[in-house]
C-alpha cells in the first residue's frame, strides 16, 4: 500500500518520530560540530566565555523555534518573549554564570504593531523573571527572507573564574533536578505534528478542557535563575538545561552513566502529544524534557543543602561510571 492509498486510520496508527517530522538531532549535531570546526574553538559548553581579566564574561545566543508556528496559528504571542528569554538565560546558569543583560532581534515578513508590542511585552515579563537588563534589540523588515516572523536573542552574563561550573560530572555525584513547566520551547515540531492530526489549536485540551491545546502548547518555559545562589554555595561539578535532545543532555555534562530514580512525573500535555503521535517512550525522552527542565551534579554531602535551598528541587538519581546512558524510567537513552 503507498502512502497515497494510506487511510486516515492507518495514517494515524504510525508512530511519530522527531526525524520524520523534519528535525533530524543527529544531523543537527552534526552540522553544529562542523560550524564549530570551521570557526575555531569555542571556551564553554552551553555559553561562550571570554576571559577579561578576574572573571568571565559569557554570552549564549537562542530563539523560540517552532513554537512560533503555534502562537502564529492562533494570533497569540504574549508570552514568546518569556521563551526566547528563557532558553538564553537558563543556557548561561548552566555554565554558573549570573546573567545580566539581553538583546533581542525580530526579523518580520511584514510589520505589526500589535504583534510587536506583544513580543515586547513578554520580553519584559522574561527579563523581570530572569534579574536581566534589557538593553536593546533589532527588528528587520525582510519580506523576500522571512515568511511571518522569527525572533532570537543574545543574553550576557558574568562570573568571576572560580564560579564557573567545571562542566564535567564526576563519578558518584548526586543529580539533582528541578522540575519544567511543560513542553518548553523544545521538540515543538514533533508536538505540533502529533496533536494536529485530530485537533485544531483551539480545541480544548483534554486533560484540562478550560484551556485549549494552544494555550497548553504556549506555556512558557520556565526561567531557572534561583538555582545559581545555591549551585553556587557547593562543589557543583556540571549543570544541564533540558533541551532539544531531551534527556540526552545529560550527557553533556561528561560520558558517564546517568542513574534517574526520581524523575519529575510528566506534565499531562506529554501524554497527550504521546498518545496523539503514537510516540513511544524513548523518541518522547529523547526529543523532550519529559518533567525535569534543569539538573545539577555535586557531590552526594552537598545535594541535601541545595535542596533545602529551592522550593522544588529533588535528588532525582547519581552519577556512575560506565558506557554513556541515561536511564530513565526503565529506558536506556
Amino acid at each position: 500500500m503507498t502512502e497515497d492509498d494510506a487511510t486516515p486510520d492507518d495514517t494515524a496508527e504510525e508512530g511519530l518520530t522527531y526525524a520524520e517530522t523534519g528535525v533530524d538531532i543527529g544531523a543537527s549535531e552534526a552540522a553544529t560540530k562542523a560550524l564549530i570546526g570551521a570557526a575555531g574553538e569555542f571556551e564553554g559548553d552551553y555559553a561562550g566565555l571570554v576571559d577579561i581579566g578576574d572573571q568571565y564574561l559569557a554570552l549564549a545566543t537562542d530563539g523560540v523555534g517552532t513554537k512560533l508556528l503555534v502562537a502564529e496559528a492562533v494570533d497569540d504571542y504574549a508570552t514568546i518573549g518569556i521563551d526566547c528569554m528563557a532558553m538564553n538565560v537558563n543556557d548561561l546558569l548552566a555554565a554558573g554564570v549570573e546573567p545580566v543583560a539581553f538583546v533581542d532581534y525580530l526579523a518580520v515578513e511584514v510589520p505589526d504593531e500589535a504583534t510587536s508590542e506583544d513580543i515586547g511585552e513578554g520580553l519584559r515579563e522574561g527579563a523581570r523573571r530572569a534579574g536581566v537588563a534589557l538593553v536593546g534589540g533589532e527588528t528587520a523588515v525582510m519580506p523576500d527572507v522571512i515568511k511571518g516572523l522569527d525572533i532570537a536573542g543574545t543574553c550576557a552574563g558574568l562570573a568571576p573564574k572560580d564560579a564557573v561550573f567545571p562542566g564535567e560530572a564526576e563519578a558518584g555525584d548526586a543529580i539533582v533536578g528541578w522540575p519544567s513547566s511543560g513542553i518548553h520551547s523544545n521538540g515543538l515540531t514533533l508536538a505540533r505534528e502529533a496533536v494536529t492530526r485530530n485537533h485544531e489549536y483551539t480545541d480544548p485540551f483534554p486533560p484540562a478542557p478550560e484551556r485549549s491545546i494552544a494555550e497548553e502548547l504556549l506555556t512558557p518555559t520556565r526561567i531557572y535563575s534561583e538555582v545559581l545562589a545555591p549551585l553556587r554555595g557547593v562543589e557543583t561539578h556540571a549543570a544541564a538545561h533540558v533541551t532539544g535532545g531531551g534527556w540526552t543532555n545529560l550527557t553533556r555534562m561528561g560520558a558517564y552513566r546517568y542513574e534517574i530514580m526520581d524523575a519529575f512525573d510528566p506534565q499531562p500535555v506529554f501524554g497527550f502529544v504521546q498518545d496523539e503521535g503514537n510516540v513511544d517512550d524513548e523518541e518522547m525522552h529523547r526529543t523532550f524534557n519529559m518533567g525535569t527542565g534543569f539538573v545539577a551534579t555535586l557531590p552526594e554531602k552537598d545535594a541535601d543543602a541545595v535542596v533545602e535551598a529551592s522550593d522544588d528541587a529533588r535528588i532525582i538519581g547519581h552519577v556512575e561510571e560506565g558506557e554513556e546512558a541515561v536511564a530513565v524510567r526503565g529506558l536506556e537513552i
